[in-house]
């Protein structure tokens, strides 16, 4: 059973700006090894240790000009893939991300929009990134973890991830 939050996270909030942010890469939200100072060296492993849900909890109105979290619908599909040869261990953020995210890219983008109050509850391997502000006003959401005990089978990030690895490699 996941743990209730007991925060709210880190909050991003991105201001409407003609500059590149710098940190719109793709990634997942790693969730284990989060004492290492590099980000590149947090994990992720088939289990989903550490992290239930990637939630995106939206407190100002978001629209496609106020720098929407993209997201690669399906993309959770090809990361248990990648993540299960590598077991109870997993990879790195780094070792995931060394190819770009490119097994992902077949996927369909779509960006987090919505009135504030919105909330998003998505698989946590999940790929997104953030984007530039190109709207008029503040965004801010803020991203919870939840936190689970171990997932039970019946779980639906556990059987999202048991659908997708005995799909194989097929682009569904």
């Amino acid at each position: 059973m996941p743990l209730r939050p007991r925060a709210l996270g880190t909050f991003p909030i991105r201001f409407p700006s003609p500059e590149d942010p710098g940190d719109t890469g793709w990634h997942i939200d790693v969730s284990f090894g989060t004492e290492h100072p590099n980000f590149l060296q947090w994990r992720a492993n088939i289990a989903s240790r550490g992290r239930a849900l990637l939630m995106l909890f939206l407190f100002s109105d978001v629209g496609e000009d106020d720098a929407p979290t993209r997201i690669r619908a399906g993309s959770h599909r090809d990361i248990a893939r990648q993540l299960a040869p590598a077991g109870e261990a997993g990879l790195t953020q780094g070792e995931l991300a060394a190819d770009g995210f490119r097994t992902s890219a077949h996927r369909p983008e779509v960006a987090a929009t919505g009135p504030a109050g919105t909330v998003y509850l998505c698989h946590p391997f999940l790929v997104h990134a953030a984007q530039p502000h190109r709207g008029t006003l503040p965004r801010f959401l803020a991203q919870p973890p939840l936190e689970p005990g171990p997932l039970d089978p019946a779980h639906p990030v556990a059987r999202a991830i048991a659908a997708a690895l005995a799909a194989g490699s097929s682009p569904a």
